[in-house]
């Protein structure tokens, strides 16, 4: 039976859910003298999300405008079992030790909608896991070793799945509410105000007019919009509209210009000062400031995108594609003239993270307010926002950050269960094992899982498994923590683009109107530093921009020349193209070069003759294409 006419109720929920958010980063409640558990807060917003998923996430057959009075059932049951915890957690935090019947109700309700919502937004892997999850923790008993857990009942994990800090209302859900939702906030203001147009002139202004300029413009547009937005695929839908077209116009084949995207859009999630949900998680398991995870992942991201630019640059050269007229082009003084306002919120939010010491969801509200100053009084090309499209933003954001809380809740599960049953501790100790003494095969199997569980999952999901699973092991071999959950969180995020489920690349072939399969394999080659770089500050915090300057300043300078070097092999091209052969003394030449001068005794002077190796190739190369150049031709 269907119901119609609720999007007055859904606008109002989506509304309501940032409202809370706002004020609760605002500290409005404590400013008005009202006191609340955190969860209460985490609580009330949960159930919003539940209400919105079962209302938004069809679950049943429907006409446009319709919802089915099952998921209408459902979404109220979601948001009154959310309500009663909410209101009643002051009581409930006292008995949930014993058991009461009103707690497992509402927490076995809790889960089992939580399961179902997260089958709606993100598919059934990550259901599946939690499923098998909370099996073994019914049944653990049952089974020998170091697998065998105590006898748990289902009041019991009903309870603490469903009600207790340790599982759904726990930090996952936290960083993504209070952290996270602050800066989606800011990304749709930003965009409604024009900002996403901002970034696309300036990038055309800047990259337009050099070979492959259109590739270019897609790095650089990426690059911008991930530090707004840190989602891969919406930078893809949000960027990817503009440029793979104009990649294909200017000559780019299809499968190319959609991976270019693709990986430059992934790239958005490690992308300072604005990353990926998973990096807030970083900060609070690591507890640490947000800034020291920007701090660190800066070299990595700057590494990616450079690897990302040579090779677009080394491609265009090779289908010789040229940039666009000077004159076809907007003027950077003139897109800055008309966009100045744009970057002060970003350097307000650097300031904040890098110098105040703020908390980042502080900084992002600040920057928010600001920006928000900015277009309703300065606008931009004529055009200011009314106090309608700042309530049409903070819906916006509603709609948004809707499947991240869940996803995160659902992460808040599998926490749960495997805090109740020490599995983590088990997997561990299995994996040490496994690896042997090599710390590099532990490296490679924790790549390889992150990336499989990744096809299924989004990148947040992968991060929450692998830092309980994997980060220990990993730590326990000598890594640095910071070193150990970056690591996990890059190939959590290279999913994106690996075959045989690459949702990044996919939804960037969709645009392109080409095969997603070669997009995916294409967007692998064009990523390929992607895959070592992770390796490599595994192997040296040198490249997280930790130890001496010397190091860190050779390190750097050595990578970047290691990643020119790889793409000259993958590309086949520097001056002229290059013979097969040689393409692979470019790459054993560039893989020695991305070797951190600190990695292991010896690497030093590896890194010194590689520098001789790469002066004399690119130098053999430049002199053998001029020579090319100058021979006569014949008829």
């Amino acid at each position: 039976m269907p119901v119609r006419r609720l999007g007055p109720f859904v606008t109002l929920a989506q509304a309501l859910l940032i409202g809370i958010i706002i004020a609760w980063v605002a500290n409005l409640p404590t400013r008005l003298s009202i006191s609340l558990y955190t969860e209460q807060f985490l609580a009330a917003s949960l159930g919003l999300a539940l209400f919105l998923t079962f209302i938004s996430f069809p679950g049943w057959t429907r006409k446009a405008g319709e919802v089915h009075l099952v998921d209408v059932a459902t979404a109220l049951a979601g948001f009154a079992a959310c309500a009663y915890v909410a209101i009643f957690y002051p009581t409930l935090v006292n008995e949930l030790v014993y058991r009461p019947w009103d707690g497992v109700l509402v927490g076995a309700t809790i889960v089992l909608l939580i399961l179902e919502a997260t089958r709606r937004t993100a598919g059934l892997a990550l259901v599946i896991v939690i499923g098998v999850l909370c099996l073994y923790a019914y049944f653990g008993n049952l089974l020998p070793g170091v697998f065998g857990t105590r006898p748990v009942q289902l009041s019991r994990l009903a309870v603490y799945l469903g009600i207790d800090t340790n599982a759904v209302f726990g930090t996952s859900l936290q960083v993504a509410l209070i952290t996270v939702a602050p800066f989606l906030l800011m990304g749709q203001i930003l965009t409604l105000s024009g900002g996403g147009d901002f970034f696309t002139d300036i990038s055309t202004a800047l990259m337009g007019r050099f070979r492959g300029g259109s590739a270019k413009i897609a790095v650089f547009g990426s690059a911008l919009f991930g530090m707004i937005s840190g989602s891969a695929v919406a930078n893809v839908a949000g960027v990817g509209m503009i440029t793979i077209p104009l990649m294909k116009r200017a000559g780019f084949p299809p499968q190319v210009a959609a991976s270019i995207e693709a990986v430059g859009s992934t790239g958005g999630q490690l992308m300072p000062p604005v990353m990926g949900a998973a990096a807030f998680l970083i900060a609070e398991y690591l507890q640490v400031s947000y800034a020291s995870v920007v701090w660190a992942a800066l070299l990595p991201a700057v590494l990616y995108y450079v690897a990302l630019f040579i090779q677009v640059d080394l491609e265009a050269a090779k289908l010789g594609i040229s940039g666009s007229r000077r004159e076809d082009l907007p003027r950077a003084w003139i897109v800055l003239r008309e966009g100045w306002q744009f970057p002060i919120p970003f350097l307000l939010l650097i300031g904040g993270l890098l110098w105040l010491n703020m908390a980042a969801e502080y900084a992002a509200l600040l920057a928010t307010v600001v920006l928000l100053a900015f277009a309703m009084t300065v606008g931009y090309r004529g055009k200011r926002l009314t106090t309608v499209d700042a309530l049409r933003a903070i819906v916006a954001t509603g709609a948004s950050v809707i499947d991240l809380i869940i996803i995160t809740a659902a992460a808040g599960l599998v926490i749960g269960v495997l805090n109740m049953t020490g599995l983590a501790f088990g997997l561990t100790d299995q994996l040490l094992a496994l690896a042997g003494d090599n710390v590099f095969v532990l490296l490679l199997i924790s790549a390889f899982v992150a990336i499989i569980l990744g096809m299924g999952m989004p990148t947040v999901g992968v991060y929450v498994i692998m830092a309980t699973l994997a980060a220990p092991a990993l730590i326990r071999f000598g890594l640095e923590p910071m070193q150990a959950h970056l690591f996990l969180m890059y190939f959590g995020m290279m999913s994106m683009v690996t075959p045989p489920v690459a949702l990044a690349a996919f939804a960037a072939a969709n645009i392109a109107q080409t095969d997603p399969w070669k997009t995916g394999w294409t967007a692998v080659r064009v990523g390929w530093s992607a895959y070592l770089i992770p390796f490599l500050f595994a192997l040296s915090p040198a490249l997280l921009l930790k130890g001496a300057p010397g190091i860190v300043i050779l390190s750097a300078s050595t990578a970047i020349l290691g990643v020119m070097m790889g793409s000259v092999a993958m590309v086949g091209f520097l001056f002229a193209p290059i013979a097969a052969w040689l393409r692979v003394v470019y790459m054993a030449v560039g893989l020695a070069l991305l070797v951190p001068a600190d990695a292991f005794h010896g690497a030093m002077p590896l890194n010194l003759g590689a520098i001789v190796a790469a002066l004399a190739l690119i130098f053999f190369d430049w002199t053998r294409a001029k020579t090319r150049r100058s021979a006569p031709q014949t008829v």
